[in-house]
């Protein structure tokens, strides 16, 4: 019995995408000393470090896990996790919690004070369904009828999301989306409709739908003489200010002595990066962050199927879009949406649920090796 838990474990190692997992792992690694770094500087609680590595800890173990089970199972078992992540989401519009720093009332209160976001799980439930669908249907994307319903699909969680008040993680819902129809091969004729059709929606949306803090935020991206250090712009402001003081090389880690950006810890982990290690910590950040994503795309050179090719596209498109906004909002060219820096930013829910990610991706990777196959 123990050689052949052995032999199982032996095999496992030698099919699965050991780079992936071992760059996700330094990711993480990377994410605790970070936080440390800033709890040492007093500017977050100690326990954002021991939930960061438990949860670091249990998204590793699902990942393998999950890696081990068969992608198209998990897509096939639509009918169980689709209404479980889908109520979660819902039961946030009867008993939301608001944390400090958010706009939305996104979280579900959990014992021992810890809390849980379930539009985060409903991520990896929305990749799995809308691969499984867009692979069915991949041979007729371009026909009317199937195109209505593959954009009811998308927008039934974009819409859910939005109306709980998140729209950062509603964005992100529909770049996935969008990402994975354009990589599905929809005509450019469609591309060109949809995108005609943004910007004539685009004035209506700012003059109808958008509030004023929304509006704000953009045009201070413009114009930086109309942020308010103390109101609109504060937290942008201050973190363009601590990433521009790390200059080079940065004032280390552990040097004690930072400044203070609201939510450092989570949403402007990367302003920390900047100021303690400069720009050569950013660049090699941004390089892992990087190598992540290229992994995961690499892995649809293996597919042998639509379904765990677009679980892949899914998964990149979830990580890398979310960098880029991040990023982006640190350096102060896109509006502050409240997304985290994946992997290292501090959040049980969003760890748990890239590690999730990354299990489906191994899972194809683990189930398209030729050697499993092969006689």
């Amino acid at each position: 019995m123990i050689k052949n838990i052995f032999d199982s474990i032996t095999s496992y190692v030698r099919n699965t995408d050991k780079i992936l997992l071992a760059l996700c792992c330094i990711a993480s690694a990377y994410s605790v000393v970070l936080l440390m770094g800033i709890v040492h500087s007093e500017l977050a609680s100690p326990r954002v470090v021991l939930v960061q590595s438990a949860a670091a800890c249990m998204g590793i173990v699902v990942a393998l896990i999950m890696s081990g089970i068969d992608y198209h199972t998990m897509a096939n078992l639509w009918k169980i996790h689709v209404p479980i992540t889908l109520g979660l989401v819902l039961l946030t519009f009867i008993m939301g919690l608001q944390r400090a720093g958010a706009d939305d009332k996104a979280w579900l209160e959990l014992p021992f004070g810890m809390t849980l976001q379930p539009a985060e799980l409903l991520k990896v439930s929305f990749i799995l369904t809308f691969s499984l669908h867009i692979s069915k249907v991949r041979d007729n994307i371009n026909e009317f009828k199937t195109l209505v319903k593959l954009c009811i699909h998308g927008a039934i969680p974009v819409l859910i999301i939005h109306f709980q008040g998140d729209d950062g993680t509603a964005l992100i819902f529909l770049i996935f989306f969008l990402f994975m129809m354009f990589a599905a091969g929809i005509s450019w004729k469609y591309i060109i409709a949809a995108l005609s059709a943004a910007l004539i929606a685009a004035p209506i949306a700012w003059f109808k739908f958008m509030n004023n803090d929304q509006k704000l935020r953009i045009m201070a991206i413009f114009n930086p003489e109309l942020v308010d250090t103390q109101g609109i712009g504060y937290q942008q402001y201050n973190g363009k200010i601590a990433i521009g003081s790390g200059r080079i090389f940065g004032s280390g880690i552990f040097s004690g002595d930072h400044h203070y950006v609201p939510e450092i810890h989570n949403d402007f982990m990367f302003s920390f990066i900047g100021e303690a290690l400069g720009f050569v910590g950013c660049i090699a950040t941004l390089v892992l962050l990087g190598a992540i994503c290229f992994k995961i795309l690499a892995i649809t050179r293996h597919c042998n199927d639509s379904l765990g090719y677009f679980i892949c596209v899914g998964v990149f498109a979830m990580i890398s879009f979310q960098i880029i906004i991040n990023v982006g909002m640190c350096l102060g060219v896109l509006p502050v949406i409240g997304l985290t820096l994946p992997f290292l930013s501090a959040g049980g829910s969003s760890v748990v649920t890239l590690y999730l990610g990354i299990g489906l991706a191994l899972s194809v990777y683990f189930h398209n090796k030729p050697s499993l196959f092969a006689d």
